[in-house]
């Protein structure tokens, strides 16, 4: 999930969470990262991790891109060709060997990836009602003025539900396709 440390913060557990991503690929067990997880399943599989050109905080819009996207979201890139993520980051990965970009946004190329059986994320598809409302009390911490990539927490209320809502639909998908990836023991 996601977390205010950097991937690439000198921090005791990075190594060891790195590593346990790798084993689960050489396993053929799917991976999911949202944000940070996102990230560190970038670096893992041999991308990087670096500053964004802008924080994205707030609500924006990500589009599908790939036809591999059509693919992880049952067509859903037809009914939905974009839709409003929900985003919290001033770090972005980039494409690790043997990905697929699914997701851009305006301030952040790279907003998706499937590797495999694997789907990594930059942008929040898991959000809730209050999730958004517990880090909307952390926004003044970023310490950034509202701008075109980064929203109050007043803006972030605004349409809540139907935002969520149509959110839910896309992760909704996106989850089905991942766990499709599973195998029962």
């Amino acid at each position: 999930m996601g977390g205010p440390m950097s991937v690439n913060d000198d921090l005791p557990w990075i190594a060891p969470t790195l590593s346990l991503i790798r084993d689960a690929d050489s396993k053929g067990v799917p991976v999911i990262g949202h944000c940070l997880g996102g990230q560190l399943m970038s670096k893992a599989f041999g991308g990087m991790v670096t500053k964004n050109p802008v924080k994205e905080i707030g609500w924006g819009q990500v589009e599908f891109i790939s036809t591999l996207a059509a693919e992880w979201v049952c067509d859903i890139s037809a009914d939905f060709p974009r839709f409003d993520a929900f985003h919290w980051h001033g770090e972005t990965f980039s494409l690790p060997p043997h990905a697929t970009r699914i997701l851009q946004s305006e301030y952040c190329e790279n907003q998706a990836f499937v590797r495999g059986p694997h789907l990594g994320m930059q942008c929040h598809v898991e959000m809730t009602e209050s999730m958004i409302r517990l880090w909307g009390k952390h926004w003044a911490d970023e310490g950034v003025a509202a701008s075109a990539s980064v929203q109050t927490p007043e803006q972030m209320y605004t349409a809540l539900d139907a935002r969520i809502e149509r959110m839910r639909q896309v992760a909704d998908r996106l989850y089905s396709h991942w766990i499709r990836g599973l195998k029962l023991a």
